[in-house]
């Protein structure tokens, strides 16, 4: 096994001179997230379209699956947690 199939994947995101959010273009692998920075600049903004750059290993990406889409995402009616209805509002505070 070579020594730069060792290296540990990272996943890259682009955050576009238009752009607001960070979007995932791609994988790459480095060294170190040093040389991962590095590479994504050189990589994914040969044309000067990003402004900010997140590199992240993908053994540290944690992602929900597929199969719990239904219960994960129950809609937030079903999580009274989310609603604090018990709480009294006082009348000088505004836009609650």
């Amino acid at each position: 096994m070579s020594e730069r199939a060792a290296w540990p994947l990272y996943e890259v995101f682009v955050r576009s001179k238009r752009g607001l959010n960070h979007v995932h273009v791609g994988s790459l692998r480095a060294a170190d997230a040093t040389m991962a920075l590095h590479h994504a600049r050189d990589v994914y903004t040969r044309r000067n379209e990003g402004v900010s750059i997140w590199v992240v290993r993908s053994s540290d990406v944690t992602a929900s699956s597929p199969d719990e889409k239904d219960p994960f995402f129950a809609p937030s009616a079903d999580k009274v947690y989310r609603h604090p209805t018990f709480y009294d509002i006082p009348d000088d505070v505004p836009h609650m």
